[in-house]
């Protein structure tokens, strides 16, 4: 009786490690009712193999992979939307750490990370332990190449079957039903990343614009692109954000109309959701489509020529302004800037918002200051990107008379103020409230500067970068809105491109590729288009 107990609860850890879901869709108890057809053929090694310790440290090992994989499925899928891709999201381990410890704080951060390798060594134990209760089993030797034939032919049906779209329930997520397909999925791929890198470096060097001559000609004053963070459809679409969002566009609108300024706005896919801005930035400048690590670093080394270097090659002083970067950024040297203004040198001094390093009034301020001073010979072409409305979206800015923003230190008692993230992400409702705040203050801040600015307006493309988060966003399209705002003449241009007059897009308007944006912006801003 005890053997019988000890047998059938270390088939239950195996069958538990094997119909881990990979997407938070089948976390459900039906998931527990999956029949794991690879849980007989383990089985029956074990007893064939009569306990091998090389064989128990094959299994653990091939499970614990498996684990892991899935895991990490489950954690990208709730954060961007997408899969795990063991090529390129590797290096996204230290990312996640960095906004947790900003999110969480680093106390706990740390519990978490050590929650987590403890719970994974615990698994590995009670797998080795599994699986040596079965491999001491010691039954009549002719039983042996039955049960082995058995359980492989029922393992090759399956997996036959899932192939063809059988033996899954019908709300079971593609991918979930079985470890062994998850790990040959994840093994194809590799194959077709590793392909579509070669593809895509092909791509990268044909460049319709390489070696054009006095491109953007028609630019006479500063281009400026705006990248607002998690600015997403749903900000216009959702149920819970559109009020706020529409009210502050259209607020804006009839106040930039008053001044002389025309707009134009439309929806831009993403190529990224919830996370990783630098997939969406280098997307619109390189006019390729960059959506995961692996293409990043392949467009980085095939020397494409990005809007920027454009601009440069034309004579346009070009400039990169990212609060967000408080590090080395080696990457930089390549995307076609001359001037970086990373967080140490906008000189803000009043104490950081979290993970945000200052708010994006006084990014603008800052900007205004150190790099578009109106005595230059030449108008610039910048890159912004925002930080405000990055999580963990506490506290909110409230915005300051800007002749009163200076050095930024008038902001230390808003950064301090309120609940801290590790209270209000305890409440879902509570950072979707926080996320719609953020986004507001956001938006009427780059809107307020464009106001500033009339008389002598810049033309300034503002978009958001990707969707937030699923659970925050509660849309899983990948559109992101972006309107155009500056001299009629100029925004004509590209708003001949299809876009809707005014700051809200028509929800029935195309959604055009972001990686589209670069060779629109070069040939709408040169005569003759090349």
């Amino acid at each position: 009786m005890m053997l019988a107990l000890r047998l059938a609860l270390a088939a239950l850890v195996l069958h538990l490690v094997l119909v881990l879901p990979s997407h938070p869709g089948a976390l459900t108890p039906g998931a527990l009712l999956l029949l794991p057809l690879e849980l007989p053929l383990l089985l029956a090694l074990l007893v064939a193999g009569r306990g091998a310790r090389w064989l128990r440290g094959l299994i653990v090992a091939v499970l614990m992979l498996s684990v892991a994989l899935r895991l990490a499925d489950l954690a990208m899928v709730t954060a961007f939307a997408r899969p795990f891709n063991p090529v390129g999201d590797l290096p996204l381990a230290a990312a996640a750490l960095n906004l947790a410890q900003g999110s969480l704080g680093m106390p706990m951060t740390v519990l978490a990370v050590l929650a987590a390798l403890g719970a994974l060594i615990v698994l590995a134990v009670l797998l080795w332990r599994a699986t040596g209760v079965w491999g001491r089993l010691r039954p009549r030797p002719r039983l042996l190449p039955v049960a082995l034939t058995a359980a492989l032919a029922l393992l090759v049906v399956a997996q036959t079957g899932a192939a063809m779209g059988r033996w899954r329930l019908p709300a079971d997520p593609p991918g979930t039903a079985f470890a062994t397909r998850h790990l040959t999925e994840r093994l194809v791929l590799v194959d077709r990343t590793l392909q579509d890198l070669r593809e895509f470096r092909a791509a990268a060097a044909r460049d319709p614009f390489a070696g054009a001559p006095d491109l953007l000609q028609a630019l006479d004053r500063d281009l400026l692109v705006v990248f607002i963070e998690s600015y997403g459809r749903a900000s216009l679409d959702g149920p819970l954000y559109a009020d706020t969002t529409r009210a502050t566009l259209q607020g804006a609108q009839t106040r930039l109309a008053d001044l002389g300024l025309a707009m134009a706005s439309g929806w831009l896919a993403s190529p990224t959701q919830g996370g990783q801005s630098w997939l969406a930035h280098a997307t619109f400048a390189n006019g390729l489509w960059v959506n995961d690590q692996s293409r990043y670093a392949a467009v980085l080394a095939s020397g494409r020529q990005t809007l920027f270097h454009h601009a440069g090659r034309s004579g346009f002083p070009t400039a990169a302004v990212m609060p967000q970067i408080t590090l080395d950024w080696p990457e930089s040297a390549v995307m076609g800037f001359d001037t970086i203004l990373a967080a140490q040198d906008l000189g803000y001094r009043g104490a950081p918002f979290n993970w945000v390093t200052m708010p994006d009034q006084y990014t603008l301020s800052a900007m205004d200051r150190l790099l578009l001073d109106p005595s230059r010979d030449r108008p610039a072409v910048v890159q912004v990107a925002l930080v405000s409305s990055h999580a963990p979206w506490v506290p909110v800015p409230d915005p300051l008379p800007w002749e009163e923003v200076g050095d930024g230190s008038l902001f230390t008692p808003m950064a301090l103020a309120g609940d801290p993230p590790e209270v209000v992400w305890r409440d879902h409702d509570r950072v979707r409230e926080q996320y719609r705040k953020a986004v507001a203050y956001s938006l009427r801040t780059v809107l307020d500067y464009a106001a500033r600015h009339a008389g002598d307006a810049p033309l300034m493309i503002v978009l958001g970068d990707h969707q937030a988060a699923g659970f925050v966003a509660q849309d899983s399209r990948p559109d992101v809105p972006v309107h155009v705002i500056g001299p009629p003449d100029l925004v004509a241009r590209l708003a001949a491109q299809g876009l809707t007059q005014g700051l809200i897009p028509a929800a029935d308007a195309p959604v055009r590729p972001m990686d589209q944006m670069r060779d629109l912006i070069l040939s709408s801003l040169t005569d003759p288009a090349p």
